[in-house]
């Protein structure tokens, strides 16, 4: 026995219970047997067949040896009759054992991979069907799901339950069921040989194999569960400190985190070491096990043999089966082991497809219609936490064609009003219209196809720069895509890069600045060409001279579109037809620029502010420039200044 057959790094936790197991089973079975593919059916019932046929290949191999093993022996006649064997015999039987092991076990494998060539369609459309379906749902799902849930998280969900079912359909279908029918037709046919004695000894040594196998499996899953945790310590641990090379450095704390990591180390020392153990024990039981009911039943042959009832092949026949049956057997440990690990892993990817959507089309929901494009707040409430409402009675209107903008101070509710508008969530209070139209009665596809969104944060797909913009309409032209980006000012941009258009941007965008971003998603916009168009603080991580340029490409996109803006920066406002104030939830004040610097309220008070901070700025960044410092080395140094105008 190799010390790794009964080992393995799964972890699978101990707490699901049969019945759960059972229910798994039944929700992969639509996967492998699929209503509507009789020919992926055809190819489940061939692997089936072929898988049968190897079984009873495998069982046929042994009676070649008691049959060439009879003929050297001569025919199993006793005592001095053996010399009876013809030359003619003794030249046959050598190429009749090669001729029938040779072909035995030539037909074992070929249709063991005939089974396994018919059923891979089988089982890879089933895990994609199943991986397809788990990750349109996680598309429905609400943006209150995925801001709760940890992205890498669903992702393993997604990896290891995809995993999981190879898994159960190469272990289940491969490995289990052809050991138990290959145990079925051994007993049967010692049985039929023999006698029952052969059989009972036989089926009583494989439960006491499988009992103390499932018995000591479940002791080294919680071994081995210390001993993984320990790695991950460990290695967290290493990761985190070479991360942070230079600060370790700075404060001389070498031997600190060596003696950290040593810890984790000691504890992982000490699980592997219980793991080896506990490994040998289970390898030493199984074969003492087996061991014992080999030796009992060759005991019984052995006496057959002397006694003149069996002959010395049907010996070598009743060893060779059991040798056989050993062999599956052997690594009895590691398939349990990755059987209920991988249907725990279904599980919780079936968990997860039980999650319900928040936010569902009702029965009734019909497609959105524009005509003109306006929107209108009507008492609109809404909490994330009933003891916390975020909007109180909020109404206004954003006339079709107008530019209505947003603004207040932190926590006011701003970023939870373009939240309502795309039904992330639905209102807990008031109704939201989109001409005339209340969107909780029509399609989320309809609603969302438009509204086009500039928003703050632009992230972008680990993709070219043509496929991020063309994202805002798939089915768009190359040139399309380039007339979109020149609106945007960034054409000339890209036609700078090596690669132009098929650049690719990094993930989430980090090879683009912040400008070229935004330029982007303000592109990618133009190209689906909303009637209604939301900026969420679209300019308020830029610095004000590419403020300035993003700003004007946002005065071409909202030409002639209903446009709400949602904004920090005051400055980029002062031309919205009307200004909407927010505070705490409700709105504090409204108007247009200059007649809320006139009521010198909220507002004024905001403006103020934020004009002593550009006026301190500007004050410094010319004290610096006097000094022979740039504005981008000053960036360099972390000082927030911006070049003077």
């Amino acid at each position: 026995m190799t010390a790794d057959k009964n080992d393995s790094a799964g972890n699978p936790d101990t707490g699901k219970t049969g019945a759960t197991h059972i229910e798994t089973l039944r929700g992969i079975m639509p996967y492998v047997w699929p209503a509507d593919r009789p020919d992926l059916k055809v190819r489940v019932v061939l692997a089936l067949v072929a898988l049968v046929a190897s079984k009873v290949v495998t069982v046929a191999v042994p009676f070649s040896f008691k049959e060439a093993v009879d003929m050297l022996t001569g025919g199993g006649e006793s005592g001095a009759g053996g010399s009876s064997v013809t030359a003619a015999a003794v030249v046959a039987v050598p190429v009749f054992m090669i001729f029938a092991y040779g072909v035995g076990r030539v037909m074992m494998i070929v249709l063991a991979q005939i089974r396994d060539g018919l059923f891979a369609k089988v089982g890879q459309r089933a895990v994609r069907e199943l991986a397809n379906r788990t990750f349109r749902h996680l598309h429905q799902l609400s943006l209150r799901f995925h801001l709760e849930r940890r992205t890498g998280g669903l992702s393993r969900v997604i990896e290891r339950g995809t995993k999981g079912i190879e898994i159960i359909l190469r272990y289940s279908l491969f490995n289990t069921f052809p050991t138990i029918l290959e145990l079925m037709f051994v007993c049967v046919i010692l049985f039929v040989e023999f006698d029952i004695r052969y059989a009972a000894v036989t089926g009583i040594t494989v439960s006491l194999y499988i009992w103390f196998t499932y018995n000591a499996t479940e002791w080294r899953i919680g071994i081995r569960r210390r001993m993984n945790d320990a790695d991950t310590d460990a290695n967290t641990k290493a990761v985190d400190s070479l991360l942070n090379f230079e600060t370790v450095k700075y404060f001389g704390n070498e031997m600190h985190e060596s003696r950290r990591f040593d810890k984790s180390m000691e504890a992982y020392e000490k699980a592997a070491t219980k793991t080896m153990t506990s490994l040998a024990v289970l390898n030493s039981g199984q074969a003492a096990i087996f061991s014992v009911g080999m030796f009992i039943c060759m005991v019984m042959a052995g006496y057959g043999v002397a006694d003149g009832t069996l002959t010395v092949g049907d010996f070598v026949m009743v060893n060779a089966f059991l040798i056989q049956l050993y062999m599956p057997l052997n690594f009895l440990g590691t398939v349990y082991r990755d059987i209920k690990q991988g249907l725990i892993d279904i599980e919780t990817m079936f968990d997860l497809l039980e999650v319900e959507p928040e936010i569902r089309d009702r029965d009734d929901a019909r497609e959105l219609v524009i005509a003109t494009g306006d929107v209108v707040f009507e008492d609109v409430s809404f909490s994330y936490d009933p003891q916390r409402p975020i909007l109180k009675n909020v109404s206004f209107t954003v006339p079709a064609g107008k530019t209505i903008a947003i603004v207040g101070p932190s926590g006011a509710g701003k970023s939870t009003i373009s939240r309502m508008l795309f039904r992330f969530y639905e209102v807990t209070g008031g109704r939201v219209l989109i001409d005339g139209q209340d969107i909780a009665h029509v399609t989320q596809q309809s609603l969302r196809h438009a509204i086009g969104m500039v928003p703050q944060d632009t992230v972008l797909f680990n993709d070219t720069i043509r496929y991020n913009i063309r994202y805002g309409r798939p089915d768009a032209s190359d040139e399309e895509v380039e007339e979109a980006a020149k609106l945007a000012q960034i054409h000339e941009f890209i036609g700078t890069l090596p690669e132009g258009y098929n650049a690719t941007v990094g993930e989430r965008g980090l090879k683009l600045s912040g400008g070229e971003k935004q330029r982007v998603a303000i592109a990618r916009t133009i190209l689906k060409g909303p009637p209604i168009l939301l900026l969420d603080e679209a300019t308020s991580a830029l610095d004000s001279y590419t403020e300035q340029e993003i700003q004007e490409a946002l005065k071409k996109v909202s030409e002639s579109r209903t446009t709400l803006v949602i904004a920090h920066r005051l400055s980029t406002v002062v031309d919205a037809d009307e200004i909407i104030v927010l505070e705490s939830g409700h709105i504090a004040e409204r108007g247009t620029h200059g007649g809320l610097l006139a009521q010198d309220g909220l507002y004024a008070g905001m403006w103020n502010r934020q004009r002593e901070a550009e006026e301190a700025r500007e004050k410094l960044a010319r004290s610096l420039e006097e000094r022979g410092i740039t504005a981008e080395e000053a960036a360099l140094l972390g000082v927030p200044v911006k070049a003077p105008t």
